[in-house]
Formats: structure tokens, sequence, C-alpha cells
């Protein structure tokens, strides 16, 4: 992917460490960072909106995208696909705008194949028995589930060093804190800076006329 003036994030984590509540937080303080809108051919659960929450597309729409090139990443998940659209994070970034993608290490690593200047943010919870606490605590799921997420939540957490940084989200407000801030020093890369502010840099560094 060609030089953009926009970052891109990538925020993974076990389901219970408190991913989505950090990502929504730091929206709220961001209004020049968005949040990627996944494709999915899985249908609307109650309550979610078609392009807010997921793009919701049929299976022969998301393989004729395959076909044309159109996803950064995209994979096939208990028969339903997901795919981040290559052509909605590029119009993000030439705006200027940070886009973090909220998805799993597989997706990661290709997106770090296409785009390799992508930060990986890992969020880890303090301890296994304080994930297990959080996913009882919400209620949404049965004991049955609890325990397979909590299984697949020791195998993701395997490839947390594969990424840029890790938040141990243990006291939300200082999880939140060393999210902002990661955000905050790559937008002040010399990198991203050359890119966002080529202008002023030229007239900057011109040799003074003779």
């Amino acid at each position: 992917m060609q030089q953009l003036s926009g970052n891109l994030f990538i925020v993974s984590a076990p389901s219970g460490a408190g991913k989505s509540s950090l990502i929504n937080a730091l929206l709220q303080h961001h209004s020049d960072m968005q949040v990627s809108v996944s494709h999915t051919t899985r249908s609307p659960r109650p309550g979610e909106q078609d392009g807010v929450h997921y793009h919701f597309i049929s299976v022969a729409q998301f393989k004729a995208l395959i076909t044309e090139n159109e996803f950064l990443e995209w994979a096939e998940v208990f028969g339903n696909y997901y795919g981040t659209s290559r052509s909605a994070i590029v119009s993000n970034l030439r705006q200027g705008i940070d886009v973090l993608l909220d998805i799993d290490w597989q997706g990661a690593r290709q997106i770090r194949q296409q785009a390799p200047g992508t930060k990986g943010i890992f969020i880890l919870p303090p301890s296994m028995a304080a994930l297990e606490q959080r996913l009882v605590t919400r209620d949404q799921d049965s004991r049955e589930v609890i325990n397979k997420r909590m299984a697949k939540a020791q195998s993701e957490m395997q490839h947390a060093d594969e990424y840029d940084y890790l938040i141990i989200n243990d006291e939300f407000n200082q999880a939140l804190n060393e999210l902002t801030h990661i955000v905050l020093c790559q937008r002040n890369s010399l990198s991203s800076q050359r890119s966002r502010q080529q202008q002023l840099m030229q007239q900057l560094l011109a040799k003074p006329a003779k």
C-alpha cells in the first residue's frame, strides 16, 4: 500500500479483554479516527445495522469482491465470510483519517503483508481468572460457550508477540490512556509527519533564494 497521510492500526484481543470498550472510548475523543466496518455474509443480529456494525452482503457478492481483490484481508469463519475493504481503508487514509482494524491475529498477518507499516496493538486481560469473570458478568453466553472462549483465548494470546504494542487492560482508564498515547506517538513519527506535513516541511527546509 502506498504512503498515505493517515495511520492504520490493528487492535486484537481475546473475547472479554475489553477491546471493543476501549476502541469505542477512544473514538469518542478523536473524531479524526474511525474503526473499519467489515463486510460479512452472515445475517444481522438483533440491533445490528447495515453499514454501522457490518456491511451485510450475499455470498455471491463477497466472492465477486474477492475476485476483484477488494479485500485487504478476509476469512471464512463457521461458514460465514468476513473481510476488510481495501478501497474504504485507502479512502480514509488519503484524507488523513486514522483507521482502526478490529480483527484477529490471522487477519493481522494478511494486513501486514500488504501494508507493512501497519501498527499492531494486542490487548491482554490481567489474568485468566479476570477474563473468565468478565465473560460470566456480561451474561451473554452459556457455561459451555464461556469454556470454549477461554480455550480460544489461550490460543489467541500465543500470538501477542507478533504485535508492536501490548496493553494490559486491568484498570480501564489506564488502558485507555495507554491506547491513546500509542496512537498519538505514531501520529508524530517521522514517516507520519512527512506525509501529513509534506508542504510545511518543504517550505521550512527549502534553501533560501540567493
